[in-house]
């Protein structure tokens, strides 16, 4: 079964704009040749950086927003897209990690939409996009550990372990993809105009990817609550 995923809703109430879309794919592993795929998505993102900086789109620009509402300069803590485009501008390239973690990626680079992608394994329950406490405990990419700010948006488990950190900033190093991991939670998510509409095509073109890459994967949509 997926696992439930839910928005708050004074975290709802507080960004009315907000569109996401969530799914859950199974029987993946590491071999898989995402190529094909991760190409056309940079060929698009490639097109668009050729007429101008990340900055300056509006998906970008949405989340920028957003991140200064909630008391974070947005120019040291970007979204997770901006921080691709801004890295793969710079370098013409993304490194190479998973075929699932680059695939989704190449998709956040073309889109420039945030997308978080979760080892479903590591995660103790409904997972929830939320307002911290305080108390939650986040890993990160060192195996160190932080508590979250009390007010800062984070997705956190029934155990209170947060899985990402300032939203769309930055995930945790726990449930982080790894070569064994076989079951994933693919989160895409929207603060922009047209973000309804941009939401319905990364789940169409994201999903026709995924399928192609693992056709024998299972690929079920999740409803956020």
């Amino acid at each position: 079964m997926p696992i439930p995923f839910r928005y708050a809703q004074d975290l709802r109430t507080r960004f009315p704009q907000l569109r996401s879309a969530a799914f859950q794919i199974e029987n993946i592993d590491a071999t898989a040749n995402a190529n094909p795929a991760i190409s056309g998505f940079a060929a698009l993102a490639d097109q668009r950086l050729a007429g101008g900086s990340e900055a300056e789109f509006p998906e970008i620009q949405a989340w920028r927003r957003a991140f200064a509402a909630m008391g974070l300069k947005p120019t040291q803590y970007r979204c997770a897209s901006e921080a691709l485009l801004r890295r793969y501008r710079k370098e013409g390239a993304l490194t190479a990690l998973h075929p699932l973690i680059d695939l989704c990626n190449a998709a956040s680079l073309a889109h420039a939409i945030p997308i978080a992608v979760f080892d479903a394994d590591r995660i103790a329950g409904p997972l929830a996009v939320r307002f911290a406490r305080g108390d939650e405990v986040y890993e990160t990419f060192a195996g160190t550990t932080e508590h979250p700010e009390a007010g800062e948006v984070i997705f956190a488990d029934e155990s209170g372990r947060a899985h990402a950190r300032r939203w769309t900033n930055r995930q945790s190093g726990w449930s982080a993809i790894r070569p064994g991991t076989s079951r994933a939670l693919i989160v895409a998510e929207a603060l922009h105009e047209t973000a309804e509409q941009d939401i319905s095509c990364i789940v169409s073109v994201l999903g026709e990817a995924l399928r192609t890459t693992w056709p024998n994967c299972t690929l079920r949509k999740v409803d956020p609550q």
